[in-house]
């Protein structure tokens, strides 16, 4: 694959995260591939947002899985923003879509939407939780699927083969040549977060990875002249 530049959440470092108009500026900015992030609201719907609370990137307060969606849509997400769901992002952008699940319930009401939508070619899945990963490939077998790791040895490369995903999507700070050969060598691809700066587009590219994740444009423009 040629290398890949992933707006994180959207474009978080010039944009509300996770929001309608994060990922549009996203798209707009030429992002080879957007990420965002899914949790299910108290009725069951894929709303986005990164972390289990509204606290951090609102303006309520407490779990989103103790929010019905119609209550989550009363929230400001930043700058008048409101909390969107899934599909409303698929509907909104064209870029290629990385979608982080936390969970096996969410891996399940994702692979509906997939299935439904016929999206499963144009969405990655993503997730730090191996059994979520090995839930939605199950039951969609030829999706695309992504190991995420922030603390990991060398074991993430057999946990990724373990569960069917073809990319390793690592923190950059913890990232080896060695990890990165091992990964090759098995036939997995590796990209690298959150890369936002010209000095840690460089190491990605001297560590032989296949992309980056970005909170910035900047580093999409910079990609181009670092190969």
């Amino acid at each position: 694959m040629s290398f890949v530049t992933i707006g994180h959440r959207g474009l978080m470092g010039i944009e509300p995260e996770n929001t309608l108009r994060s990922f549009v500026r996203a798209d707009r900015e030429g992002m080879d591939r957007v990420e965002l992030d899914l949790h299910l609201s108290k009725d069951g719907h894929l709303v986005i947002m990164h972390d289990t609370e509204v606290d951090r990137t609102t303006d309520g307060q407490g779990a989103i899985a103790d929010f019905t969606l119609d209550e989550l849509r009363e929230l400001d997400a930043g700058d008048g923003e409101r909390i969107p769901v899934f599909e409303e992002v698929v509907d909104a952008v064209e870029a290629p879509l990385q979608a982080e699940i936390k969970d096996v319930a969410a891996a399940r009401s994702l692979a509906e939407v997939l299935e439904r939508r016929d999206l499963v070619d144009r969405v990655e899945v993503l997730s730090f939780h191996d059994e979520a990963i090995d839930e939605i490939k199950k039951l969609i077998p030829r999706l695309r699927t992504v190991l995420v790791a922030s603390r990991y040895g060398h074991d993430v490369v057999d946990r990724a083969k373990a569960v069917g995903a073809y990319m390793l999507s690592l923190n950059l700070r913890r990232l080896t040549l060695e990890l990165v050969e091992k990964a090759h060598e098995a036939d997995l691809a590796v990209i690298a977060w959150t890369v936002n700066t010209p000095d840690q587009l460089k190491l990605a590219r001297g560590l032989g990875l296949q992309g980056v994740v970005t909170d910035f444009p900047e580093i999409k423009r910079t990609a181009r002249y670092t190969a």
